[in-house]
């Protein structure tokens, strides 16, 4: 590889000046910073400036330590300071002077024996940042470090990075040796960057064709139409989280994408996974968007979407029939007849949340245990219209539930427990927390039947400790979570 280094700084020195024209306005700050052999350094060897390796700094997690011992500093400087970094030439054993002659004990580090493909092993378990500072070490590092095969993800967090300038340095790095796209990228994470904004994902959406994953999970500053950029220009996206985003009202694609597409195409995405909790804004319409676009999705999560009725979820279901995974959770317009609905989805249904759903009642459990039989995980926290009928319902028509959450339903009893002990033998977790009218009979009934059972909840409940003691004797790996000060 060290055969291809004189080659490789010619192409890299085009990049590099045009990054530093990018920022230039804050490379002055650095001067004062840099140390004295920088421009010793600088000077001797003019093809290790072409190197434009992204800074660590600039992908520095926010929980990372002040740059200043004992102060904080500010955004400009902290700026200023990255691009410093960017700019710097990697030094040590590949600097030509220096490599002259060296003492039998100091001619090389005993990792340099290792072969290229036990480093990239090495690599691939680094996240981007610390990838970043590999390949500052030396050229030997930086070739292997910019293996195209290290870079199907890109990992970046903290509040203070400049997420937008991180993903066009890294992208354009990335983009060298094929022109305007990086064919290798596959999944972006920038959950929590919240100074993401649409320039972010819009050089995403022009530099990474062939993204199949993206998670911008709490970038608030993101909008709709960045959204449909990314989903028209990465035709195999398969997996977005834009958890938090609370612009994002719809995904659909740009109008001009839909133009291109022929009719045979149609106006489809091929979205599988979508996670939009906390898009507050997001109605009826929206959804009814969503889902005449995404017909591919089987994970779909709309916890606190508060403005989502009935009408939604009729939309939903009649062109997403393969939903397995859905989540409704604190959507307090969901009723009863939005239950109908979702049971239409059958026997692929095997995960759905209704927490906090407070007009659901016995009637809608009725429907999803009739047509849903192979449902594994219910959670019906804070149901109170939830009863012991619609709990026998449950059990009776889903005996293949692993996972059961009937916490703060005060109507739930003994007597509804006994029959879910009696159908669901695979049961593994069970919360009946706040649970005022479960006592130790119930959960008795529970710990001889369902041997399984991993976690029980009975926090805030009246259960006497010999009933305790009973469940940990008949189910020895359950993890009991209580708030009974003499059980241990």
């Amino acid at each position: 590889m060290g055969a291809n280094n004189g080659k490789q700084s010619g192409s890299e020195g085009k990049g590099s000046s045009s990054i530093s024209s990018d920022l230039s306005s804050s490379t002055d700050q650095t001067s004062a910073k840099a140390p004295k052999n920088a421009a010793t350094s600088e000077d001797s060897d003019i093809s290790m400036r072409t190197l434009s390796t992204p800074s660590p700094a600039l992908i520095l997690p926010c929980s990372s330590p002040p740059l200043f011992n004992g102060s904080s500093t500010s955004s400009s400087s902290f700026t200023a300071e990255t691009i410093a970094m960017v700019h710097s030439p990697p030094t040590g054993l590949t600097h030509p002077q220096r490599g002259l002659w060296q003492p039998k004990d100091q001619q090389g580090a005993p990792i340099d024996i290792l072969p290229d493909h036990a480093f990239l092993q090495i690599f691939a378990h680094l996240p981007t940042n610390q990838l970043c500072r590999c390949a500052r070490v030396c050229r030997r590092w930086y070739n292997l470090a910019w293996d195209p095969r290290l870079w199907r993800t890109v990992r970046l967090t903290g509040d203070v990075l400049h997420v937008d300038r991180a993903l066009r340095v890294l992208t354009r790095r990335l983009c060298q040796d094929t022109p305007n796209v990086c064919l290798t990228l596959e999944m972006v994470v920038v959950s929590g960057c919240r100074r993401l904004t649409d320039r972010g994902l819009y050089t995403v959406a022009q530099s990474c064709p062939e993204l199949r994953r993206l998670e911008i999970a709490g970038c608030y500053n993101v909008s709709n139409e960045a959204v449909f950029e990314v989903v028209s220009r990465c035709p195999n996206l398969e997996h977005l989280d834009i958890s938090g985003c609370s612009k994002v009202t719809c995904i659909s694609l740009t109008r001009e994408a839909s133009i291109k597409l022929s009719p045979l195409h149609g106006q489809q995405i091929s979205i599988r996974y979508l996670d939009m909790t906390d898009c507050f804004a997001l109605e009826d319409e929206g959804l009814h968007t969503i889902a005449a676009h995404c017909t591919q999705l089987t994970h779909l999560y709309l916890r606190r979407c508060a403005r989502l009725t009935d009408e939604g979820l009729r939309f939903l279901v009649i062109y997403c029939p393969s939903v397995r995974e859905l989540s409704v959770s604190d959507c307090r317009f969901v009723s009863d007849f939005g239950l109908r609905e979702i049971a239409k989805l059958e026997g692929r249904l095997r995960y759905l949340s209704i927490a906090h759903c407070g007009r659901v009642t016995d009637v809608g459990v009725r429907y999803v245990a009739k047509y849903c039989a192979r449902l594994r995980y219910l959670n019906a926290r804070g149901c109170e219209g939830l009863t012991d009928h619609g709990l026998e319902h449950l059990a009776k028509g889903c005996p293949k539930l692993k996972s059961l959450d009937i916490g703060k339903c005060p109507l739930v009893s003994d007597a509804g427990l006994e029959v879910l002990a009696l159908n669901c033998f695979n049961l593994k977790r069970l919360s009946v927390k706040a649970c005022e009218s479960v006592t130790g009979r119930g959960l008795q009934v529970v710990a001889a039947n369902c041997f399984d059972l991993q976690l029980l909840n009975v926090q805030d409940c009246d259960v006497p400790l010999e009933a305790l003691r009973f469940v940990k004797r008949h189910c020895k790996r359950c993890i009991i979570e209580h708030t009974n000060p003499a059980f241990f």
